[in-house]
């Protein structure tokens, strides 16, 4: 009963606001947009489809306006008017009573409040659509900021999500436009970042690893974890001081040197992403504060950590070949690309995709580095992607919403600022380590315990599998496999070794060419 009432305030909601129109207007289907003005007969809508989408998803409550903001990250799949329009969600929930707040941690951490804290603020610091922060001072006088999980959320997010299943496929089901959309595939990513959001102790994880990864750049401060106090549903944390970074006036004011800011934010994010493939992937102003402290001024404060972007090495390599072809404005190889990594359909015309890369990217190589907005690239990309029906990966597009961000902030700070500059040491570098020399070494060096244990055994499963195979008997059949996989390694390893082979005679070659051309130039 309870599902099918939510169904009919949701339903009555996008019926009211017009978002049933929207959407179907949206497909080219001739059928569709005629069912589209159907019900729109005898309404009457004065704001912009973008505005009526958001109001709709604010009054849905917090789960819809989580959605609304995870989706307005994927602008590769709306109109960028809308995307825009739907980033303007805020977390701006009413707090739940203190009372319910104080049961909740205490039936977590399974003593009374007062055997925990010597002090505890009532009125929360903060409140978000699945969470809210108190202030509180420990028993051995640290202070501390501690994170609760919403009551009940579990239950109202299963609800919700249920149902935006059911819409997702319904939308497939209306037209090709509904399933190029991929509206399940949306929902089901939404649906597993909102449930690791729910997650208190992965929240704390992830804090803790990138603490531990930003020790030794004196740019960041992120909260120690008190782990002996977090469970999934209460997170106790160092308690953090700053001015939020969209207080230019007062961060002037206090003296800290906001060009130098701008650049530091710029080199934090890029040394996340290109050192560490690890990245703090919501940085909107409110999770972002700077230290006025004497002994941390001017730094950057990193706040809530329940979404972390992750690059696999694959990840990284596609990355590091997309930005040498940009550099060398080889957009057919980019294209090419695009087609081998199955971004696109292989039927798809690698010279027409080529074109349209052409036509974003060019024009910016012609312009003084600092009026470039790599925003407005991004945002062309993205109405290519669609023209060529790619799949942006879900990963990437994470990143790609944190890079706007991190422009979007820089650029406040210092309209001046050139992120292609700023980036670019990060940007060689990263590349070298990803394909040149030092990236051989290093996974030569990585792999090197595996061949150490696996090499010696060659020789004697060589021995049992071909004994196996003359004595037809059925007990080799691990052993093959395992066999097949040796032979895996032992061709991977010659090739890195082959690698390596060139690599030193071309430096030896280069070296004796150079010397050569010494003397002759001595003589």
């Amino acid at each position: 009963m309870r599902f099918v009432l939510r169904l009919v305030r949701i339903v009555f909601t996008l019926l009211r606001y017009g978002v049933d129109e929207l959407a179907l207007s949206g497909f080219r289907e001739h059928r569709i947009r005629m069912l589209a003005g159907v019900l729109t007969l005898g309404r009457r809508f004065e704001l912009p489809p973008g505005v009526r989408l958001r109001m709709a998803l604010e009054r849905l409550g917090p789960i819809f306006i989580k959605f609304g903001q995870v989706l307005s990250t994927r602008r590769d799949l709306l109109p960028l008017e809308i995307a825009d329009e739907l980033a303007r969600l805020q977390d701006r929930v009413p707090p739940f009573p203190a009372v319910q707040a104080r049961a909740i941690i205490e039936a977590e951490l399974r003593q009374p409040l007062e055997a925990v804290f010597a002090e505890f603020d009532d009125v929360p610091v903060a409140s978000a659509s699945v969470a809210q922060v108190h202030f509180a001072v420990l028993r051995d006088g640290r202070e501390v900021a501690v994170k609760v999980l919403r009551p009940g959320m579990l239950a109202v997010i299963d609800d919700d999500l249920a149902i935006l299943h059911l819409l997702a496929r319904w939308v497939e089901r209306l037209s090709a436009d509904g399933r190029r959309l991929r509206p399940r595939e949306v929902v089901k990513e939404f649906d597993v970042y909102l449930h690791d959001e729910l997650d208190l102790v992965r929240e704390a994880a992830n804090a803790a690893q990138l603490r531990r990864n930003m020790a030794d750049l004196p740019l960041i401060i992120v909260p120690e974890m008190h782990w002996d106090l977090c469970t999934r549903n209460v997170c106790v944390m160092e308690r953090m001081t700053g001015v939020p970074i969209s207080q230019v006036a007062r961060l002037r004011d206090a003296g800290v040197d906001i060009k130098k800011l701008a650049r530091d934010g710029v080199t934090i994010f890029f040394t996340q992403v290109f050192r560490d493939g690890f990245f703090h992937a919501d940085m909107h102003p409110g999770n972002i504060q700077v230290s006025v402290e004497p002994q941390t001024f001017g730094r950057y404060v990193a706040l809530d950590f329940g979404i972390i972007g992750t690059l696999t090495e694959t990840d990284k390599e596609y990355l590091a070949q997309n930005f040498i072809a940009f550099f060398r404005r080889d957009y057919k190889r980019v294209a090419e690309l695009h087609v081998e990594s199955g971004w696109v359909p292989p039927s798809t015309r690698v010279d027409a995709l080529e074109g349209a890369i052409r036509a974003v990217c060019e024009p910016q190589f012609d312009r003084p580095l600092k009026d470039i907005s790599l925003g407005q690239v991004l945002m062309r990309l993205f109405q290519t992607s669609r023209r060529f029906n790619v799949e942006i990966q879900p990963q990437l597009v994470l990143l790609q919403k944190t890079l706007l961000n991190v422009e979007g902030l820089g650029r406040q700070l210092d309209p001046d600022l050139d992120l292609w500059t700023t980036a670019k040491p990060f940007l060689e570098r990263w590349m070298d380590e990803q394909i040149g020399g030092r990236a051989l070494l290093r996974r030569l060096k990585d792999e090197a315990p595996h061949y150490a244990r696996l090499l010696p055994e060659l020789p004697r499963l060589l021995h049992d599998a071909l004994a196996g195979r003359i004595g037809h008997t059925s007990r080799p059949t691990d052993d093959t496999a395992l066999l097949a996989e040796m032979l895996r390694e032992q061709r991977r390893t010659n090739r890195l070794l082959a690698g390596l082979t060139w690599g030193v005679a071309g430096f030896l070659l280069g070296a004796l060419a150079a010397r050569y051309a010494l003397l002759w130039a001595g003589t």
